[in-house]
């Protein structure tokens, strides 16, 4: 076989890439194309994992990961998210690979760093995968699930080996975490799991709504006015209840309730306080 530095290999590759412009190469070319596409299956995949690493953001801590103080890293952590998030921006499995490589290094040489001065034996993947959720968490970075297959149908074996496997394998293993996350996953009852998963939305939601009324503050405060006399319709359950009556089951679902509302209340404070300060900076630039 030629060596690809060799003239005669030269010419082969300059050939095969003229014949590939002519239209009789243009169901090859197509084939070829399709064959490195996301399916639609991906890109649901893709989506879907997005939004919800969205929703995470919001509330999972490090402690909800079982991630001791002593590997609590903002800078380093920081540095790793910014490889992460590379990963979507080149071309061959090889960089995204190397996307990854560079993000886990950084998290395995906070762990060496942490062993040594502390004089503390680390556990491997104990400490490692919990970390590594958390960077993806924080990073979110594009396309995870197709680039991660990508890299897996287009990668040879040969190049999949010790360490570079073991931190590939890591990564794929933190994406399936976030996909099947749950109350349990992060120490908490998964009652109090949903109700951060829906106030998260809501604060999505929020966001998007104050986005949109800069562009269109009078007609939202004219919507909002005529919503704000409406209850009709509205469930409020332990409005009439009496105190003494509430069941320990009750209480418990009040208290949730109430959590709820705090969260959402101070969500849309904020959201409010935002829009005050859009509205002054719109009219200061109508006087100026």
């Amino acid at each position: 076989m030629e060596s690809p530095t060799s003239p005669a290999w030269r010419l082969d590759f300059y050939d095969f890439i003229g014949r590939m412009r002519r239209p009789a190469a243009a169901d090859l070319f197509h084939s070829i194309r399709r064959a490195f596409a996301s399916s639609a299956e991906d890109v649901k995949s893709d989506i879907e994992i997005s939004e919800k690493i969205g929703l995470l953001q919001h509330f999972v801590r490090p402690h909800h990961l079982d991630i001791p103080k002593l590997l609590q890293n903002e800078a380093a952590w920081l540095l790793a998210v910014k490889e992460l998030q590379k990963i979507n921006s080149f071309k061959s499995p090889r960089e995204k690979l190397s996307c990854i490589m560079s993000c886990c290094q950084v998290i395995n040489n906070l762990l060496l760093n942490v062993s040594m001065s502390n004089d503390r034996t680390l556990s491997g993947a104990d400490d490692f995968l919990p970390i590594l959720i958390y960077i993806t968490i924080k990073a979110n970075p594009p396309q995870l699930h197709s680039n991660l297959k990508f890299i897996q149908h287009f990668r040879r074996e040969t190049k999949l080996i010790s360490e570079v496997e073991y931190y590939l394998t890591n990564l794929i293993s933190a994406k399936m975490f976030i996909m099947n996350v749950n109350g349990r996953s992060l120490s908490m009852e998964e009652s109090v799991f949903q109700a951060h998963m829906e106030s998260a939305r809501l604060g999505n939601h929020i966001s998007v709504a104050s986005t949109s009324s800069s562009q269109g503050l009078g007609t939202s405060i004219t919507g909002l006015n005529e919503e704000s006399g409406d209850t009709e319709g509205l469930k409020f359950p332990f409005m009439d209840s009496e105190t003494e009556s509430l069941t320990p089951v009750e209480v418990k679902q009040l208290h949730e309730l109430y959590r709820q509302v705090v969260t959402r209340y101070t969500l849309l404070s904020k959201a409010l306080r935002k829009l005050s300060v859009d509205e002054d900076q719109l009219l200061n630039s109508v006087d100026d």
